[in-house]
């Protein structure tokens, strides 16, 4: 059995064991301890932290995008990729005290393919069946297991809660990517994968009075939409509106439960918007989908897409994002935008929650 370790974390005055053939990360989270992460791969930096005493720590493999050599040399570290062979104290950069030891419990289980639909080019429906109870937050993910490869792949559910023990997934399909050319060409109903969750801390904050934004792309859908299903079980009645680019219009799915969603909750829009809208017809907005929520907070107004009620502008005429909680999920390109562009139009910067669908290998 490994050795084990005590990691504090910095300022909550948290405690927790390590085992060295297992990463902090990994180890505070089998611990209910919901450490900010994202990737779990070392690329995205949501759990950058900085190792305020003690050194012997080792990192698995990561993009020197996130940690750089310079800062690694600082005492910063990835806790996603971090072994600790010595107690260690470390200073978390980014936390959350509402949701710091609000973790539900990692499980590993079988599902069973129930079905595996394309809902555009290069997005599948993916439904499994889990053999047992699996408790998650709205906008939370798993890792799947690719047989024979010993490798993992992480999906956000697209759901709210695992009844009948069905979870929904919305996932891109890479041309050479490993699970995407699996799922593309193997996957059949009745298939059983292995998976293990829930990860992720891209849930839903309790903040009443404030409105809310999402910006999304691609498998962003996913996360985006267990949000917004979980709101409208609830009851919630904030001010919302979701942004979500694509290329061209086949590119757009689940638009039909997305126009009922702004019937069941009268407080919400949904506003796509299409980045090479070519000869398709296309009447909504378009552009980068950071390009329309720039214009939409500087202009009077927006211009609905087809169907789409006509918008209740705020009093100063524009979009106002002055005090609202913005979510943001795509790939890294978009999500980096949005992170630029939020404060610049009123949302505080820790007021902001991402989840940044890296592919593995990038960097």
């Amino acid at each position: 059995m490994a050795e084990k370790h005590r990691v504090r974390f910095e300022p909550v005055g948290i405690e927790i064991d390590v085992a060295e053939d297992t990463t902090i990360l990994r180890a505070a989270a089998e611990q209910g301890v919901m450490l900010m992460h994202g990737c779990k791969e070392g690329q995205c930096a949501a759990c950058k932290s900085f190792i305020l005493d003690g050194d012997d720590v080792e990192h698995d493999r990561y993009s020197t995008f996130a940690l750089p050599d310079y800062e690694k040399e600082e005492g910063f570290t990835l806790l996603c990729r971090a072994h600790a062979y010595e107690d260690l104290t470390i200073e978390l950069l980014n936390y959350d005290e509402e949701m710091i030891q609000s973790g539900l419990p990692i499980q590993e289980a079988e599902a069973e393919v129930v079905a595996n639909d394309p809902v555009t080019h290069d997005l599948r429906h993916l439904v499994v069946r889990l053999d047992r109870e699996l408790k998650f937050f709205p906008g939370q993910y798993l890792d799947f297991e690719v047989p024979g490869t010993g490798e993992t792949r992480s999906f956000s559910m697209a759901n709210t809660s695992a009844r009948d023990g069905l979870l929904e997934f919305v996932i891109k399909v890479y041309p050479d990517g490993l699970f995407s050319r699996f799922l593309a060409t193997e996957v059949a109903v009745g298939d059983r994968l292995r998976v293990t969750g829930p990860f992720g801390v891209f849930t839903l904050r309790d903040n009443p009075g404030a409105d809310l934004v999402f910006v999304g792309g691609g498998a962003g859908m996913a996360p985006i939409l267990s949000l917004l299903r979980s709101m409208a079980e609830r009851g919630l009645d904030r001010k919302a509106v979701f942004y979500y680019g694509a290329r061209r219009r086949h590119d757009l799915c689940f638009e039909a439960e997305l126009r009922a969603l702004e019937e069941k909750l009268p407080n919400f829009r949904y506003v796509p918007a299409l980045s090479e809208p070519g000869d398709d017809g296309w009447d909504g907005e378009a552009g980068l989908i950071t390009d329309v929520l720039r214009r939409a907070a500087s202009v009077p107004g927006l211009r609905p897409g087809p169907g789409a009620p006509p918008p209740r502008p705020p009093k100063d005429g524009g979009l106002d994002l002055t005090g609202a909680d913005a979510y943001v999920c795509g790939p890294p390109p978009m999500v980096e935008a949005a992170l630029e562009l939020l404060p610049a139009l009123g949302v505080a910067d820790k007021r902001v929650f991402y989840d940044k669908f890296t592919t593995t290998g990038e960097g």
